[in-house]
């Protein structure tokens, strides 16, 4: 597609058709040829939604734009994603729209990306507008980022949620009304992770503040999986083009460690085209175990993380510790339900994310549930999440856990050999003790559950809450 220069303040447009058959390429890239003195590009697309038999997907089209410096996996092009979010969108110096980066329409070929997310039997035909306004292109203002430290108390847990979505990208709330609910929920820190995009990283600044750490990121969604980059210097982009027969995974997780992030599957049983993980665990510093409100995924990534411990004690290697965050998108997903509480020496970016790489930490429904897991035994010895009570295998371990905001709530202590002790409810005032008492030559570690009651028959309630594992014994 080629445009003619025109004079200041005038306008092009030009319209292209196609149709993408069923099994095309994940992403499909129009050419732009963008000539000089363009002031602001504009998008505009529609695509069929034919009828399809029950069971059979129908047509969904993701879209994006990267600039004249090229679609390279992992190059400096990128300007933009809003998955299927929008159907139009604008760039321009001074201003854009969410989920797309201000700056120059420079001179050369730019490239509208497709994405066809699922294609009918029929095939998908789509058509896309493009619209150039002509003149002085104005004046990109520096990015300004949120403060990597808040005030804090010292060594203290800190609750936060990071998984989020603001209308950045398919979320429908602002950064503002974010950070608002976030305090509400009694939130101490939140993560922006937006798909496919980080242009909400400039936009958090103002809801920022010394009761709330805001940490950059983005979830990288590709076909085969989510995943959040949780706390990423500011500006920093992950690519999410490529499958796990690509065997690309591994250079962008390490790009998410060097850019000081963490990397953490989302949802990874999730049941929605694409959401299901299918990269291993060997890149991960933690995984999102509960995602919004308990469902039975949720229950099926708990049962395999619990399978994953086991298999580092077996195998004597490092163990990969569980988070939960809400996923919120809009009314009425609640932001910081649940919410991972992480036991930190301060209120600051680096802080928090030792805390949940050690896995000190547990997951709670809210801010109302607080819990406490220690193990003690020999000679004064003690340990709590996270940690190692390091005793003889025949030493008797006595594991105390304190709950306070669990009204009738059931707990389960789950170790290597399954669920060892189940509490009756709690009282009304939700606040109980339970002991155990064993051996490490027993239970190689110690986590806990915390359980509403269930509904009917004999499985468990949903989860008002989770530890990760106090683990006993010398490795």
């Amino acid at each position: 597609m080629s445009f003619a220069s025109a004079a200041d303040g005038g306008q092009e447009s030009r319209t292209v058709r196609g149709t993408l058959p069923p099994g095309s390429p994940d992403f499909v890239y129009v050419p732009v040829e963008v000539p000089a003195g363009v002031r602001e590009l504009e998008v505009a697309y529609t695509y069929d939604r034919p009828s399809v038999p029950a069971g059979t997907l129908g047509n969904a089209l993701d879209i994006g734009v990267f600039d004249d410096r090229g679609t390279e996996l992992g190059g400096r092009g990128f300007r933009g994603w809003s998955g299927g979010a929008r159907t139009e969108f604008f760039i321009r110096a001074d201003d854009a729209t969410p989920g797309y980066l201000p700056g120059p329409v420079r001179e050369g070929t730019w490239h509208i990306a497709l994405g066809p997310y699922t294609v009918a039997p029929q095939g998908l035909s789509y058509e896309i507008t493009i619209t150039l306004t002509y003149g002085a292109p104005g004046e990109t203002a520096e990015p300004v980022y949120p403060p990597e430290r808040a005030k804090g108390r010292g060594r203290a847990w800190y609750r936060g949620d990071c998984h989020l979505h603001s209308w950045h990208s398919d979320g429908r709330r602002t950064p503002a009304e974010i950070g608002e609910l976030a305090r509400a929920a009694g939130l101490d820190f939140i993560n922006s992770s937006e798909h496919n995009t980080h242009s909400a990283h400039a936009h958090w600044a103002d809801v920022a503040g010394d009761d709330l750490l805001v940490m950059l990121g983005e979830e990288i969604t590709t076909r085969n999986g989510h995943v959040v980059a949780l706390g990423t210097d500011p500006g920093t982009f992950v690519d999410w083009r490529y499958r796990a027969r690509d065997n690309r995974f591994g250079r962008f997780a390490r790009q998410i460690r060097r850019a000081g992030g963490l990397v953490v599957p989302a949802h990874p049983h999730a049941t929605c085209v694409g959401c299901n993980w299918k990269f291993g665990f060997d890149e991960a510093d933690a995984v999102e175990v509960w995602n919004g409100p308990y469902t039975p995924d949720d229950e099926v990534a708990l049962a395999d993380w619990d399978s994953m411990l086991v298999a580092s004690v077996r195998d004597g290697r490092g163990w990969l510790p569980a988070m939960g965050s809400s996923d919120a998108h809009r009314s009425p997903d609640a932001v910081g339900s649940p919410q991972t509480v992480v036991l930190a020496d301060d209120l600051t970016r680096e802080a928090i994310q030792e805390g949940i790489r050690a896995g000190r930490s547990y997951v709670a429904e809210s801010a109302r549930v607080a819990l406490s897991l220690r193990a003690s035994g020999g000679r004064g010895e003690h340990a709590g999440i996270g940690e190692r009570l390091t005793v003889g295998r025949d030493t008797p371990v006595t594991v105390r856990l304190e709950v306070t905001g669990a009204p009738r709530c059931t707990v389960r202590l789950v170790t290597d050999q399954g669920v060892v002790h189940t509490s009756g409810p709690l009282p009304v005032s939700g606040s109980g003790v339970v002991e155990w008492r064993t051996t490490p030559s027993y239970a190689a570690y110690v986590r806990a559950e915390l359980r509403h009651e269930a509904a009917a028959g004999p499985l468990p309630g949903p989860l008002a809450a989770f530890t990760n594992p106090v683990f006993l014994g010398r490795r």
